[in-house]
């Protein structure tokens, strides 16, 4: 019962995630008017806007207008859900709760857990708003990281992380960005990429920063493999790196520190 839950609030928040997304790129207040189809601008019903289901009941059209509605939003809906849920179950697990009801309400409230999970949460979504922006338009946005910047460090000294940790990931994450960004003279990498290095080492500190920064690269040297053999891409064409950084990020939050202990293990063999 407690996962449906969960996924429901996932699917609500990424809703709302595709209302953040698109308002950014249209330049519309994140807080003001009503939702509204992207075609004809007729104001959505409640009806309009179950998550993933009226998509679904719709067959993908706006009632009104008729015109084809993006896939991105069940996707962004469906995919924010399951997030919510695997890092429901990652911290249940941290923090050996076999019960989440008993973990959770009433009486035995672990706040420690409830405070882990709402920063895991809010950073999923802020990685999912950085994925589906970087994918769609090759941009990462300042609005999008510089506040998320604030929440990590705050989040995460709550929550126990050293601060020395935090400066050292956010260091190396930002830093390896700048140095590639002196070096090409911007052709490599935008001031977008640099600020999310920064975002990143705040969000998962050192030594997880190496992790992160180790799987974008992989992932983005595989997808970019894919691309240039099926001849969808060229060598020299750009590539929504940002994408690439938020699914590793994500991955960091979960396996970062197993992965650093199998590491250090294989070299104190």
């Amino acid at each position: 019962m407690s996962f449906f839950l969960i996924f429901v609030l996932g699917a609500i928040v990424g809703s709302f995630l595709n209302v953040v997304i698109l308002r950014l790129k249209s330049g519309e207040k994140i807080s003001g008017w009503r939702s509204h189809c992207p075609h004809c601008r007729h104001d959505l019903s409640p009806l309009d806007l179950i998550p993933v289901i009226s998509f679904f009941l719709r067959r993908g059209r706006c009632r009104y207008c008729r015109k084809n509605i993006s896939w991105q939003y069940p996707l962004v809906e469906l995919a924010t859900a399951l997030l919510f849920v695997g890092f429901f179950w990652f911290n249940l697990e941290r923090f050996d709760c076999i019960d989440a009801w008993t973990c959770l309400f009433p009486l035995a409230v672990n706040w420690q857990l409830i405070a882990a999970l709402l920063r895991d949460w809010v950073f999923v979504s802020v990685l999912l708003v950085i994925f589906v922006y970087d994918l769609r338009w090759y941009l990462i946005l300042d609005r999008v990281t510089v506040p998320a910047m604030i929440v990590a460090v705050l989040a995460n000294l709550i929550l126990g992380l050293s601060w020395p940790s935090l400066l050292c990931g956010a260091l190396i994450g930002g830093g390896f960005f700048w140095l590639q960004y002196v070096i090409s003279s911007g052709k490599w990498i935008g001031g977008g990429d640099l600020r999310l290095g920064l975002l990143i080492g705040l969000m998962v500190g050192w030594p997880n920063v190496l992790v992160a920064l180790f799987i974008a690269y992989l992932i983005g040297a595989v997808f970019s493999l894919y691309l240039v053999i099926g001849g969808k891409k060229k060598m020299k064409s750009p590539l929504p790196f940002g994408t690439f950084l938020a699914i590793a990020t994500g991955l960091t939050m979960i396996w970062g520190e197993a992965i650093v202990n199998w590491y250090l293990s294989l070299l104190y063999v």
